[in-house]
């Protein structure tokens, strides 16, 4: 059942129950308060009569020392007849309870006579051939007699009044539901408008639409829900994106990685087949042997590399307060006499860090700095301080790097040129080391780079 619908019947059953317990109860109150009137009525009228059989019975002729039966039944019916309009019911009773004078249609039951006691009224509400009357009941004294009054009143209006009253508040409840509702229809279907917006967007997003977001149309609880849920619509659709282009890359890393060791285990294979089938001539075995060599070396070293990223994704380190001169010095001996311009300069300083991970970040850097250059070509390797720490960089004027090739250059075994990368023994594992050992130095790789004019690549070390 849809939530709507809910509101609508969970409001219709209480508005319902609410109109016909105070339904119930109001017309109740109107009842009772106009039967005690009635009872009141009863009772004066019980009393006038009570004072009028008296007064009638001391109009009797003196020579009747106790009123006689027949007297009785005389003031009774004289009683019964003197009202205005309408019937008059009574009844007289003589000492012992016996019936001296009855009104046609008076009750035959005797339950109040025998109830009435000495110097007491009492009454009670009886029905009557589909009528209501309140029965009196009073002891009379006089002329040495003891006599016991009964009337009715009729009271059926009361009782008509009562069943009317309720059959009108059960029509005007039931309209009023009807009206309800359909006010509540209504009022239910715009309340749940955002529940309606967010299960849209629910079932958008389990049909794969991570982009669709719920619409927000207030800003109570539920605008704030659609506003938490569009956040963390907005954040799984980050983390599935994510998550895709870590499939795409593992995937690309995977045909990357197979294809650079197909390339030199080809070269290994041919070469060591031929010189396993025939035999050749002396600087021909060399050659072979120089190939074997050379790309064994290179398989060596992609090993090594990628042996390194994974091992720098899951080791923490422990950085010390290192001279920056010692690690240029180390640069200055590393590159000297390789056929390139290597130019030096730094501020004398310190930085917090693992020295040995570093020199392996500004290797894989000025390497890639040749690669990139004609032999001979300069190489600026430099150092100083900057507002959040000290600066590192590796500045080379050879091809540079498309714009959009920089985003993706930190990939494993992707390379910008590869034909360039692999005559000069390169994997394209180079940058994406360096990336992971500086990620644990809570650091960076900037690049910045001009095709045709060079590239320039930097980071800052506490």
């Amino acid at each position: 059942m849809k939530f709507s619908y809910k509101i609508l019947f969970c409001t219709i059953i209480v508005m319902a129950a609410a109109f016909g317990f105070s339904g119930y109860f109001f017309v109740n109150f109107v009842f009772r308060t106009s039967l005690e009137r009635e009872i009141g009525q009863a009772m004066d009228e019980s009393s006038i009569l009570q004072f009028a059989f008296e007064t009638a019975a001391l109009n009797v002729p003196s020579q009747y020392d106790i009123l006689p039966d027949r007297t009785v039944e005389q003031i009774g019916s004289r009683l019964e007849s003197s009202r205005q309009e309408g019937r008059r019911f009574l009844r007289l009773s003589d000492e012992n309870r016996q019936i001296l004078f009855e009104s046609s249609g008076f009750t035959p039951d005797v339950t109040l006579l025998t109830a009435i006691e000495e110097s007491s009224r009492t009454w009670r509400v009886i029905p009557l051939e589909d009528r209501y009357y309140i029965q009196t009941g009073a002891r009379i004294y006089t002329l040495d007699r003891i006599l016991y009054l009964e009337t009715m009143h009729d009271v059926t209006t009361v009782f008509e009044e009562r069943a009317l009253g309720f059959e009108v508040y059960r029509r005007v409840t039931l309209v009023i539901l009807i009206l309800s509702s359909v006010l509540m229809s209504l009022l239910s279907l715009w309340l749940t408008r955002p529940i309606r917006f967010l299960t849209r967007a629910t079932r958008k997003m389990a049909e794969g639409e991570y982009s669709y977001r719920a619409r927000q149309i207030s800003s109570d609880e539920l605008g704030q829900l659609t506003g938490d849920y569009n956040k963390m619509a907005a954040a799984l659709e980050e983390n599935i994106h994510k998550l895709e282009n870590e499939i795409q890359a593992r995937e690309e890393f995977i045909g990357a990685f197979a294809h650079e060791l197909k390339t030199p285990l080809t070269a290994i294979i041919g070469y060591a087949d031929l010189l396993r089938s025939r035999k050749l001539a002396e600087d021909k075995q060399f050659i072979a042997a120089s190939y074997i060599y050379s790309e064994g070396k290179r398989l060596e070293a992609m090993s090594f590399r990628l042996l390194d990223i994974i091992v720098t994704k899951k080791e923490e380190i422990r950085p010390q307060q290192v001279s920056v001169e010692e690690i240029f010095i180390y640069l200055e001996s590393m590159f000297a006499g390789n056929g390139y311009d290597i130019r030096i300069s730094y501020e004398p300083g310190t930085v917090n860090a693992e020295v040995n991970l570093i020199k392996s970040v500004l290797l894989n850097l000025v390497d890639n700095a040749c690669k990139a250059s004609e032999s001979g070509g300069v190489i600026e390797i430099g150092g100083y301080y900057v507002e959040s720490g000290y600066c590192f960089e590796v500045v080379d004027y050879g091809e540079g790097i498309p714009q959009e090739e920089i985003r993706r250059i930190t990939e494993a075994f992707y390379m910008v040129d590869k034909s360039r990368s692999r005559s000069r023994n390169g994997a394209g594992l180079g940058l994406a080391l360096c990336v992971e050992i500086l990620r644990l130095h809570d650091s960076e790789l900037q690049i910045e780079s001009t095709l045709g004019e060079g590239t320039r690549m930097s980071f800052v070390l506490q």
